[in-house]
């Protein structure tokens, strides 16, 4: 399809999106761990259960090498046209029914097949993985206004029992975004095992306060039907009494796991997207509106089509309400090494994932560690290191 549209000088610009219909490798990517739970039900073969993990850790990170990165941008003339382009929007929701897909089969491969422990928890965690990227579809429904787009946002949160994600988000993390403030901001010096046993429960009550607060203006009790968390959370509860219903009460394990699995693909997410990045305070005490250079970016191309363009997140801290289809890089922002699957392997490695990034973040702050988001009992070692590193440029 051809976008046309008019210069302020009255020159007409045409566009074609060369990814318009590579866009559906964000639809099928979810249905990888649901075929590979099917291959196993039919064929018997328990190595099956690897497929997801292998594609997800090991593929994914390959092709983005060597597929590379597609820096370009559409003109910004065109950006509406494309916003109300229904095609992008409805691959949103087709990719609903292939999320729920990979988890039903999984559970019920894992539940009901006889394969060994280890395969029934590979199989789910693929599962999971799959899902917890699908938090992705719920963030990019989540930032709409129309119902239909709110339900589709918290149909998918529910998928991993993270019903308070949207609230949280849009009204949490958007406001505190790259601020020691902020639980779904990393730190500079924290691993990721530290980052998720602080995040998860942080911005799970900073969701519930933030809902508290919203239906106290509207005159209601917590406890109420109109409560967005709470009716994420009943989806939640009918989806997993379905399953324990078909597959008896072993299938409730594997729908926990698959939960945990989703909840720390998420955190996993947010821990790359602003590692030790910070927005500097105002004489007022007030930060700085947040720019696009207060969270890392990249344009690995295979995995921005898998994930809804979810890597190019600094024009998206920027421009919350931009689609995924159009936003924008930008050259003088902070660049991730890797797509986020091959981060995500990087940051399980605390030593390396700091050896990669930090020196970056130093470069970032022009060497002041107090522009940086550090973990505070960090901050003097990293000011002598910030210090060694200056010295030795």
């Amino acid at each position: 399809m051809i976008f046309i549209a008019q210069t302020r000088e009255g020159k007409e610009i045409s566009y074609i999106d060369r990814k318009r219909y590579l866009w559906l490798l964000s639809v099928l990517n979810p249905s990888v761990p649901g075929l590979s739970a099917l291959l196993i039900v039919f064929t018997q073969n328990v190595w099956f259960a690897l497929l997801p993990i292998i594609t997800y850790y090991v593929v994914f990170p390959i092709l983005d090498i060597f597929v590379g990165e597609d820096p370009n941008n559409p003109p910004e003339e065109v950006v509406e046209q494309m916003a109300e382009d229904n095609y992008y929007r409805l691959l949103l929701f087709l990719s609903v029914p292939i999320f729920y897909f990979s988890f039903f089969a999984t559970i019920y491969g894992a539940a009901t097949q006889d394969m060994p422990l280890w395969a029934s928890m590979a199989l789910v965690f693929g599962a999971g993985t799959a899902s917890g990227s699908g938090l992705t579809v719920a963030h990019e429904l989540g930032h709409k206004q129309n119902i239909y787009d709110q339900w589709g946002g918290k149909i998918m949160s529910a998928l991993t029992g993270y019903g308070h994600f949207n609230i949280e988000h849009n009204r949490g993390h958007h406001m505190h975004v790259a601020t020691p403030e902020d639980a779904a901001s990393a730190r500079m010096g924290e691993s990721i095992y530290a980052f998720v046993s602080r995040e998860i429960p942080a911005v799970l009550r900073r969701g519930w306060a933030l809902e508290a607060v919203r239906l106290e203006r509207k005159g209601l009790p917590f406890f109420h039907w109109r409560n967005d968390i709470l009716q994420g959370y009943a989806i939640t509860i009918l989806i997993a009494a379905a399953l324990i219903a078909v597959c008896g009460l072993v299938a409730l394990p594997f729908i926990l796991f698959h939960h945990i699995v989703g909840w720390y693909q998420l955190s996993q997410a947010n821990y790359i997207e602003h590692y030790g990045l910070k927005r500097a305070r105002k004489e007022n005490g007030k930060y700085e509106p947040c720019q696009p250079k207060h969270s890392w970016n990249t344009n690995h191309i295979v995995s921005n089509l898998a994930l809804f363009h979810l890597q190019r997140h600094s024009d998206h801290h920027t421009n919350p309400i931009r689609p995924y289809q159009s936003l924008r890089n930008f050259d003088d922002i902070p660049h991730l090494p890797s797509g986020y699957p091959g981060c995500f392997a990087l940051a399980a490695i605390p030593p390396l994932w700091r050896k990669v990034m930090d020196p970056k973040i130093h470069s970032w702050a022009g060497g002041d560690v107090t522009l940086t988001n550090v973990v505070p009992r960090l901050e003097e070692r990293y000011r002598e290191k910030f210090q060694r590193w200056s010295e030795d440029a």
